[in-house]
């Protein structure tokens, strides 16, 4: 229902106005099928934040310390909640050990003294919080985010050091256990001030995180040492207590190692408070905020608007204007390329630029006066080269960009080589590739082949990746890949001399969908650090915002460059 404030005539000219009809049966279909997606996340996510479950959070209060979300719980600001990210890792990965709920870690943004942090804090209610290589990788993630926004980050340590059995994916590429450490030196050197508290164990290569940090708290009755006390008896002979060879108190007066010693994690979280309190503040970037204003139509209509048939077209300015703040949104080359939409629009106060696939069938017409229809969803080279224009724009400008996902891919055929669609989608490709904005990403609906590079995939460092339940991620669709797929092995059974019947090749078909459609699912992404977080519809313009947030506080912009344009 459209919002009665008054808008005035210049805010009116760039007002999207909505055509939707509430009522409709397909409105409503659509909105019971995104409503048992967002159920579905919703409750698995509650699973997932149980950890160990119950035996194993009794466990860890037998030891007279809180779980790791009691933890954040008590160290955010009252009112306020973690903005979690890769909850999803790990997921369905690790069955035969019992699988490994959000990886052992919990990692998001948080507001602590009003400040904003990234929160990395290792949950010993999984397998005493030991790393598994997703658990590795979800670190070095929240790492990365804060290295490329310039977020304060705390560490709260409670951790088994590597999972031993899955070792080798564990402890030796660029992207597993060491890489921690290296982000841990590199954050320093940048200034980015790091917080750690070893509330636990604290073992073995994993010790030297909070050493290489900046301000370093431990609790009475924790661990650090570079090998417990079985492995020292084992390596030199030598029998010494846990407390002797590496706790806070030897650490404390002994060593020296630690900064401050509490005597429980209610002490410890009350000390990090008031270190982040007195914290210095840092110059914030340089992008155009004014005080955010609502949408004038309600969110919750998304879950109608988006179309549960992928095969059915749907007006992207639609979602747009659940989106941007007061529905405006300056169309650039409204009526060029119009298989994607560019403009300029404020989300949660903020100047955006935004790139998103239109779904909508398109009339366009060519240099030689001939009308064609062009697909929804489709890059065509038009588009392509409209969008290269914007992003640069958005760059020269210094305007943060936002890409809406719902895209199946460049355009193929006679036409649209002919017309230089390889050219066109290079150019889109390298304009993302160099853009030094921050660039955010939604994948609402599908993700295919290079169209996902262009609308700036996970390759192509966007801050942030956030999908709805309803994105699907992969090279391309379940039926055309499970097509692909099938007659490439039906051809290699043929050549050795097996002719399958028309029921085997269907049986084979619906495997191979089964295997595709699963893997396409983003949940499966998720699991593996491809998205970042998969968020409710309805939340789309608090997570935007939120990313926005972060990136804020990074205010370095470094010069725009492009290179060679394929012209």
């Amino acid at each position: 229902m459209a919002n009665q404030s008054t808008v005035s005539p210049e805010a009116a000219r760039n007002q999207l106005e909505s055509r939707i009809d509430p009522t409709t049966p397909r409105f409503e279909k659509n909105m019971r099928a995104m409503a048992a997606l967002v159920a579905r996340v919703r409750n698995e996510e509650e699973t997932i934040r149980a950890g160990g479950g119950q035996k194993a959070i009794e466990s860890q209060h037998n030891k007279g310390r809180l779980t790791a979300r009691e933890r954040i719980a008590l160290l955010l600001d009252p009112g306020t909640v973690l903005f979690e990210t890769g909850i999803y890792a790990a997921h369905e990965m690790y069955e035969e050990w019992g699988g490994a709920p959000a990886a052992g870690v919990v990692t998001g943004l948080g507001r602590v003294q009003g400040r904003l942090f990234m929160l990395i804090v290792n949950d010993a209610t999984v397998k005493a919080g030991a790393f598994f290589p997703m658990t590795a990788k979800k670190v070095i993630r929240a790492q990365n985010i804060a290295i490329e926004n310039r977020i304060p980050t705390i560490y709260l340590v409670d951790s088994a050091g590597v999972f031993l059995p899955l070792q080798e994916d564990v402890f030796p590429d660029q992207d597993d256990f060491g890489r921690v450490f290296r982000n841990n030196a590199v954050m320093s050197a940048m200034g980015i001030p790091q917080i750690t508290a070893i509330m636990g164990m604290c073992v073995a290569g994993g010790a030297y995180l909070p050493v290489m940090c900046d301000s370093i708290l431990m609790t009475d009755g924790s661990g650090l040492f570079l090998a417990g006390p079985a492995l020292v008896q084992a390596a030199i002979g030598q029998k010494v207590s846990a407390e002797e060879l590496g706790g806070a108190t030897m650490h404390a007066q002994i060593a020296g190692t630690i900064d401050y010693r509490e005597p429980d994690d209610q002490a410890c979280i009350a000390r990090i408070r008031s270190l982040a309190e007195k914290m210095g503040h840092r110059p914030t970037a340089p992008f155009d905020r004014k005080k955010a204003q609502p949408p004038l139509y309600a969110a919750e209509e998304l879950y109608g608007i988006f179309e549960a048939d992928a095969a059915k077209p749907y007006d992207m300015r639609e979602i747009m204007a659940r989106i941007v703040d007061g529905s405006r949104f300056d169309e650039y080359k409204a009526e060029y390329g119009k298989t994607l939409l560019c403009g300029y629009a404020r989300i949660g106060g903020y100047a955006v630029g935004i790139v998103a696939n239109q779904k909508q069938h398109q009339q366009q017409m060519d240099q030689e006066g001939r009308k064609r229809m062009e697909f929804g969803g489709v890059v065509y080279t038009e588009s392509a080269e409209k969008a290269a224009r914007f992003i640069m724009d958005c760059n020269q400008n210094l305007v943060p960009l936002v890409f809406f996902h719902d895209v199946n891919g460049f355009m193929v055929g006679r036409d649209a080589e002919w017309s230089g669609i390889i050219r066109a989608g290079a150019k889109m490709v390298n304009a993302v590739s160099n853009s030094v904005v921050p660039k955010i990403t939604v994948i609402v609906g599908g993700s295919f082949g290079a169209g996902h590079y262009a609308m700036c995939g996970k390759a192509y460092d966007p801050r942030l990746v956030f999908a709805w339940p309803s994105a699907r991620y992969s090279v391309m669709g379940g039926d055309s890949a499970a097509g692909t797929l099938v007659e490439i092995k039906i051809k290699q059974l043929e050549r050795g001399g097996k002719k399958l019947s028309d029921d085997e090749k269907k049986k084979l078909y619906d495997e191979t969908k089964s295997t595709y459609d699963q893997q396409m699912d983003p949940r499966y992404g998720a699991a593996r650090l491809w998205i970042d977080k998969i968020i409710d519809p309805i939340e789309t313009r608090d997570a935007i915002t939120a990313a926005l947030d972060a990136a804020s506080l990074n205010p370095v912009v470094p010069e725009f460059k492009v290179g060679v344009l394929q012209t």
